[in-house]
């Protein structure tokens, strides 16, 4: 399964200590160079950019269609622009990705998408961790921007509400 990561599931699963769920899902994931570079340079010190920038299965590529990237650079930024070309140069089976507007771009153009969460109930149905709760209410708590119906729904596919 080919799996490319924009820097948002990254940064809010290593801020979680739950990074390596990526890695048990899907085995290698697959970055651009300006995700990584969100994520590992200009997030030094933060939560990810460690472990990110020594990861082994997570894969960093040069995006080639430059005129894809420019287009999409007009309603997202680089880091989600070259995530969403990458997904369609490596015909990716996945997209992990949580900003709406990326998100509805990618299944515009057929990109199967997750993100943090679906990551998170993914794993919970898989028995790989033990609840999805106190995560959503620690990524809350973060600043990460999640509705209350999108709360209720995790909590609901993952058998906890």
């Amino acid at each position: 399964m080919i799996v490319v990561a924009n820097a948002g599931p990254l940064i809010a699963l290593a801020y979680l200590d739950q990074l390596d769920l990526l890695h048990i899902l899907y085995g290698q994931i697959h970055i651009s160079s300006a995700v990584r570079s969100e994520v590992v340079t200009s997030g030094r010190g933060r939560p990810g950019a460690l472990e990110v920038g020594t990861a082994p299965w997570i894969l960093t590529h040069t995006v080639s269609d430059t005129t894809a990237i420019a287009f999409l650079r007009e309603r997202l930024d680089l880091g989600e622009s070259e995530a969403i070309v990458l997904a369609i140069e490596l015909k990716a089976d996945l997209l992990l990705i949580d900003e709406s507007r990326g998100r509805r771009i990618a299944e515009a153009r057929g990109i199967s998408k997750t993100g943090t969460i679906g990551t998170l109930v993914m794993a919970k149905k898989r028995g790989l961790i033990v609840g999805v709760t106190p995560l959503l209410d620690s990524l809350k708590a973060s600043g990460f921007r999640m509705s209350d119906a999108l709360y209720v729904t995790a909590r609901s596919l993952a058998g906890e509400g």
